[in-house]
């Protein structure tokens, strides 16, 4: 459990510009097999250290779970060039441990999976109910539900992650 106190109040995510969703996780198909799923699993938190250590690396917020077969990471990025950007860096963490892991999937086929999917966000909707600041709303900022945020339909409609429009 979090030691985290929530907050007695409702709030949804304000944010303006591009929001890219990128979930990444990890499937063990071979329990037995901890020499091959370790590295894989170890690999993860140098490249958030890196991450999170850089303002301009794009990366705004993290939640992580477990999904079925194992974790899965929940990431908030403010573009897809800098995610694109950092994925295929020859000097960040994600190639040598890319490389790593495609040597080790060769040497013990189906041990260990990965997977990601990426969304390029153009509307999102959130709530949050006496719970810690936290998903979206960490990654961006958390305001309180007015007004003229009261529905899930009224915060969707306003809920436009692209530069708003002048005029």
């Amino acid at each position: 459990m979090s030691r985290v106190k929530p907050r007695p109040s409702r709030t949804t995510h304000e944010h303006d510009g591009e929001l890219v969703v990128f979930l990444i996780g990890m499937r063990i198909n071979r329990w037995w097999r901890p020499d091959q799923w370790l590295p894989v699993f170890g690999a993860m938190g140098p490249m958030l250290t890196e991450l999170f250590r850089d303002p301009d690396s794009g990366i705004t917020g993290l939640r992580v779970t477990i999904g079925r077969g194992g974790p899965v990471l929940v990431q908030y990025w403010t573009s897809l060039e800098k995610l694109y950007a950092y994925a295929s860096s020859p000097d960040q963490a994600h190639r040598p441990a890319w490389s790593a892991f495609n040597r080790r999937a060769r040497s013990a086929p189906g041990a260990v999976g990965i997977w990601h999917e990426t969304f390029v966000v153009e509307r999102a909707e959130s709530m949050y109910v006496d719970v810690p600041v936290s998903g979206l709303a960490q990654a961006t900022r958390s305001v309180p539900v007015g007004p003229r945020s009261d529905t899930a339909r009224d915060r969707v409609a306003d809920g436009r992650t692209s530069p708003r429009a002048s005029g």
